[in-house]
């Protein structure tokens, strides 16, 4: 990885109009050409103020990824497995997103019911956490995932950064030609020849101009849910009082609600991961009404998501019993589980029609085959049973049964070397709501990975990317392509 500590003194209203993104600091609203110096410069006007500043460009690289999550480790194994450069900028303090700093217990379907489909990075990883005793019944235990991710990518020889977090971008003609990032030694550039936007929200490809949807058709998002751990369960005593049901910690949510036990009340409940000792992890209530590009409504969903919490102990506690008598709450994540924000425009956008049809695409870089899960929007009990509806009936697949997925939603709209991986690629909102989880992260993210190391290599527009070249890498790399013609 080459260091660079040249500066970059770029008038940025040339290129990109300014846009609120949220990463929780303000976005830069301009780099201009006539600063002085690294000193910044404010000049007021009616709608806020002018910024300025020159910044040192402290990387050069092959390819820059926004974000560490699922999508983003994918995107950087695949990369440098193919010779690119990598440098990779995570906002948090570890990676794995949603299933580490979010707390989400569980890898989703790896499969269609009679084969993996998250093959390549997806399938080496896991097998990597059973080596390293990370699972546990399906669940597994956050911080040997986070030890494994963190090997993973050393091994790998990518360079990365945590608490390095995307706030703005410099474009031109068409391209990105820098990224700029806050981290706690300051704001200062990296230049790469190729983009990859794995932050989940889409930050970096808002930043450079490409269009994006959020929610239905009135706006209106999946809740999110901030979830937790839990400790002082008598699973034994639990499970001798419920032989025969796997998840009943549901069945006294409505009695309870009518007991004003809850504020809010919700009758989804997915339940308790079980693990040794007494512990669980659960992914438990929502937090409605949420949008995860927001700083101030997330501010409030995390006040209402740990006051909930007190509310769940009581419930489990009162209501259960059943060896729960004794649980008490050890923390809630320190990430909200956000489920949707924006969607980036891409060269296409798969729909419910392409779900419906089991859609096979001649730029497929891989096959999914989650459920549509779009949690219920309020909580009431009518939007319970439409999520109930959708998720084990009206969209489900048999077994055998997937969707392809085309390299064409993962390039962003009208830029030539920007792609989008994980939950943000181009789709409407039902095909999120089964390409979001993790297995289907691993596919997106490699299958963006390979292209950008491709672009870089070739120096060539990422919408012009040789597809069979890249479905016969990613083949190589391991990837599920029944339908590729290599």
């Amino acid at each position: 990885m080459k260091k660079q500590m040249t500066s970059l003194n770029i008038d940025r209203r040339a290129f990109i109009k300014s846009a609120m993104f949220a990463t929780g600091f303000a976005p830069m609203a301009r780099i201009l050409a006539d600063s002085p110096s690294n000193a910044a410069r404010g000049d007021s006007c009616a709608s806020g103020i002018a910024y300025s500043r020159t910044l040192p460009v402290k990387v050069e690289t092959d390819v820059f990824i926004a974000g560490g999550g699922s999508a983003g480790v994918a995107a950087a194994v695949a990369a440098r497995s193919a010779g690119a450069r990598v440098f990779l900028a995570e906002g948090f303090t570890c990676f794995g997103g949603m299933g580490t700093a979010a707390r989400v217990p569980v890898f989703m379907q790896w499969g269609d019911g009679t084969r993996d489909l998250a093959c390549g990075f997806g399938t080496r990883f896991r097998e990597r956490l059973q080596k390293a005793g990370a699972m546990n019944n399906g669940a597994f235990w956050f911080e040997d995932v986070k030890r494994e991710y963190d090997a993973v990518m050393v091994e790998s020889g990518t360079d990365f950064l945590f608490q390095t977090r995307v706030i703005d971008v410099v474009a031109e003609d068409g391209a990105v030609k820098y990224a700029i990032v806050a981290a706690p030694g300051g704001i200062w550039a990296v230049k790469a020849k190729v983009f990859i936007d794995a932050t989940g929200n889409g930050d970096l490809a808002v930043q450079a101009g490409v269009p994006f949807a959020k929610g239905d058709a009135t706006g209106h998002m999946m809740p999110a849910s901030l979830l937790s751990a839990w400790s002082g369960i008598d699973w034994e005593r639990w499970t001798k009082e419920h032989p025969k049901v796997s998840q009943p910690f549901g069945a006294e949510l409505a009695r309870a609600a009518a007991d004003g036990v809850f504020k809010e009340p919700d009758l989804h409940m997915t339940g308790l991961y079980r693990f040794p000792n007494g512990y669980a992890t659960a992914n438990i209530g929502h937090v409605f009404n949420l949008d995860g590009t927001d700083e101030r409504s997330l501010t409030k969903g995390y006040v209402r998501g740990r006051e909930s919490m007190k509310e769940y102990e009581r419930y489990f506690r009162e209501y259960l019993k059943c060896g729960l008598e004794n649980v008490r709450l050890v923390e809630t994540a320190a990430m909200m589980g956000v489920r949707e924000t924006r969607r980036i425009a891409g060269d296409y956008e798969m729909t419910l029609d392409d779900y419906m049809k089991r859609a096979v695409f001649p730029d497929e870089i891989g096959r999914y085959a989650y459920p549509i899960d779009i949690h219920p929007s309020s909580a009431d009990k009518a939007a319970y049973e439409k999520h109930r509806e959708e998720f084990d009936r009206l969209y489900k697949y048999k077994n055998g049964e997937s969707y392809g997925i085309p390299y064409r939603i993962l390039c962003a709209k009208d830029v030539k070397n920007l792609l989008v991986a994980g939950r943000c690629v181009s789709t409407d909102q039902k095909v999120q709501a089964s390409i979001r989880v993790m297995p289907a992260c691993y596919i997106t993210g490699q299958a963006a990975g390979m292209a950008a190391a491709m672009a870089a290599d070739g120096a060539c527009d990422i919408h012009a990317i040789d597809v069979k070249a890249l479905q016969k890498k990613l083949k190589d790399f391991g990837a599920y392509l029944p339908n590729a013609e290599v």
